[in-house]
């Protein structure tokens, strides 16, 4: 007997009990936050960088409270809010969540095979085609689903999300902006706006990509899935602050790798591709092999939970389990898969799409948070762990943010749709 045990065995038990939270932050960081990041580094430098620390702390304590809640009462939110509130109240959030990850789907894949065919063109004449592209990330992130077994589920986010964070974390000490810039970016300031840019849409997007309804939705069921009782309440907590830390670290990385090339050089972002055609001249073709291969297993880790949110959803909400391999969610997968041929087939602007589907996010917010507040406020249901008066707090002012956000978006949107 060792005094510290095997180290191997410590270590898989620590991964395995962070899994949860490995799979929400590889599904929170997607291209959605790589374009969202990118865009606010290359427009507004580290300007913005607060608006990301406080999104993170509005994710983590959300993240917290929807895991607590499922450990104290059993239930996961859509099941909870259709046997408590009313069935229309769990339609709304599955109905709204597929409106958004369906765009976000096409986003996604439109700039996973756009940084694909740029990269491409340094090595092949030409390059290969973004429909070649697309149609293999299609095809195996289907192949993915129809494995149907949450094991292959876990491994695959595991080694996608080591292999982003890696990229990115790299990424930022070979382009990283002067300390001086990221420490004034975490003061909390609205940044000066130039003509033809829109800082609402910008933030909007910011705090759409990083607070995700669908995070907080579907955290309740990952923890049934782990068999997580209350009596691992601790475990669920370290579990959030390392998914919410996470998000924080390396979405800071993706705007200092933005603010460092697009904004020094003055340079508006209009699709990511950019960055390579940037960061090669400025950091070499180590930092642009870094973060194309980064944006790859971002845009892999978040688009397989998007096509597979809806089945997610509908077990939720009927008490089926976790059950992916009927017909019905095939076909519904299938069909929302191929939305990634989009962009490729019709010569979009995938970035506005992202932009548009993140900040379209920000508008669910106010109902997931008044949701919680009603639910975490019953007695019948949480006994003694009802809500104190300062998470009541807490939560009240997530909601005043959660509905000025709600404006920052709908004033992009409009903002954008008359440009």
């Amino acid at each position: 007997m060792t005094f510290l045990g095997n180290p191997t065995m410590k270590l898989s038990s620590l991964v395995r009990s962070l899994l949860p939270g490995i799979f929400l932050f590889g599904y929170c960081i997607g291209t959605g936050s790589v374009t969202a990041m990118a865009k606010a580094g290359a427009e507004f430098g580290m300007g913005l960088l607060w608006t990301v620390l406080l999104s993170c702390l509005i994710t983590y304590f959300l993240i917290d409270l929807y895991g607590k809640f499922t450990l104290v009462t059993g239930e996961t939110a859509l099941a909870a809010f259709r046997r408590h509130l009313h069935p229309a109240v769990g339609v709304f959030f599955i109905v709204a969540l597929t409106v958004n990850v369906s765009g976000s789907v096409i986003g996604v894949m439109g700039i996973l095979a756009d940084v694909c065919h740029v990269a491409s063109l340094r090595v092949l004449s030409g390059g290969i085609p973004r429909l070649v592209f697309a149609l293999g990330f299609i095809a195996l992130v289907y192949a993915l689903f129809l494995a149907g077994r949450t094991r292959v589920f876990e491994r695959t986010m595991a080694i996608l999300v080591a292999v982003m964070s890696v990229c990115f974390l790299l990424n930022l000490f070979v382009t990283a902006p002067a300390w001086s810039d990221i420490a004034q970016g975490l003061v909390p300031q609205l940044p000066r706006v130039e003509s033809g840019r829109n800082s609402f849409l910008v933030i909007a997007s910011m705090v759409g990509t990083t607070v995700f309804s669908g995070l907080f939705i579907l955290r309740g069921s990952f923890i049934k899935e782990a068999g997580w009782t209350l009596a691992d309440l601790g475990m669920q907590r370290r579990d959030a602050a390392f998914s919410a830390g996470m998000m924080f670290i390396v979405s800071a990385s993706i705007m200092a790798a933005a603010a460092g090339t697009l904004h020094a050089k003055g340079v508006p972002m209009e699709n990511v591709a950019q960055m390579l055609e940037l960061l090669e001249p400025l950091a070499g073709t180590f930092a642009t092999v870094l973060f194309t291969v980064g944006v790859i297993a971002a845009g892999l880790s978040s688009q397989f939970p998007n096509v597979a949110l809806l089945p997610w959803l509908l077990n939720d909400y009927h008490q089926r389990g976790s059950e992916v391999r009927r017909l019905d969610y095939r076909l519904y997968v299938l069909g929302i898969s191929l939305l990634g041929l989009i962009v490729p087939i019709f010569n979009a602007r995938p970035i506005l799409v992202m932009t548009a589907s993140q900040a379209f996010g920000a508008l669910i917010l106010p109902a997931t948070t008044l949701c919680l507040l009603i639910l975490g406020n019953r007695r019948k249901l949480m006994g003694p762990h009802k809500f104190s008066l300062m998470i009541n707090l807490l939560l009240i002012a997530v909601l005043i943010f959660a509905l000025t956000m709600s404006y920052f978006s709908l004033s992009g949107l409009i903002g954008a749709a008359r440009g």
